[in-house]
């Protein structure tokens, strides 16, 4: 009897110490698939960040400002001198069937009408898509740029006028201007409404029409002029980087008297944030 009552109170014993005492896995000292560790990336992206996601070619902002101007001008090269399966003989043939030959020049103002709505719009209040001063930095960049290829291309091309005036009819610098300013009120204003683009791009086309009206272009010139024009405001836009903000330029502008010697005068002074 006291043998057993022993032997249970060792067994109870075993019981709870082996209950007390934590088990442990038995884990291989080399296991044979364990994966190696990466020391070659680790820091690529210490953050965790996701990687953007690359668009497609066509979706990105260099494709769609060059895909449109790229077609236009394309196709005043391809019925340059009179080739293509739409020659410019024809063209002006029936351009002049549908209007009688003037010597207008309206086109001379007609080519500024899409400047003159940015600036009455701005009167009016409506906000555009960069302020004043970007607005005219990137009008000036633009100008630059139309002026300059326009005339290089002018020259090198040396194609003589309808009306045979001179040899420098290839691209239509006026179109060229009207749809640079047509871009630029379509760019600034198309988030308010996209009749403010319609109108000028209406205003612009007119002008391309009138200049083959007066004997002054070819329809290649004029296709050619409004790519000219467009992927000149494109490009300004594309590389534009000086923003101000929206802030009143004044903000920080001071002036005060100075005197140099017994001479009186202002100082301007004014620090950009």
């Amino acid at each position: 009897m006291l043998f057993s009552i022993t032997t249970t109170r060792a067994a109870l014993a075993g019981l709870l110490l082996s209950a007390a005492t934590p088990a442990f896995a038995q884990v291989p000292l080399n296991p044979a698939n364990a994966a190696p560790a990466d020391t070659t990336h680790k820091y690529e992206n210490p953050g965790g960040v996701p990687a953007a996601e690359k668009k497609p070619f066509f979706k990105s902002k260099v494709f769609r400002a060059a895909a449109i101007p790229a077609v236009l001008i394309g196709y005043g090269a391809y019925t340059f001198n009179g080739g293509g399966f739409y020659t410019n003989q024809e063209a002006q043939r029936d351009i002049h069937r549908l209007f009688p030959t003037s010597q207008s020049r309206i086109a001379d103002i007609l080519i500024f009408v899409p400047y003159l709505e940015l600036g009455a719009v701005a009167l009016a209040g409506v906000e555009s898509r960069n302020d004043r001063i970007n607005t005219l930095l990137i009008i000036a960049k633009s100008e630059a740029i139309m002026l300059g290829s326009t005339f290089i291309v002018k020259a090198l091309s040396h194609e003589e006028r309808p009306d045979g005036s001179d040899n420098l009819s290839f691209p239509s610098g006026h179109t060229a201007q009207a749809f640079l300013a047509a871009s630029i009120v379509h760019t600034e204003l198309r988030d308010k409404s996209q009749w403010y683009g319609i109108g000028a791009y209406a205003v612009a086309t007119s002008v391309g029409v009138l200049r083959m009206v007066v004997d002054k272009h070819w329809q290649s010139d004029v296709v050619a002029g409004a790519g000219f024009g467009i992927l000149s405001a494109h490009i300004a836009y594309l590389t534009h980087r000086n923003r101000w903000g929206r802030k009143a330029i004044g903000r920080d502008v001071g002036i005060a008297p100075t005197f140099y010697g017994n001479t009186p005068g202002l100082s301007l002074t004014w620090r950009p944030k």
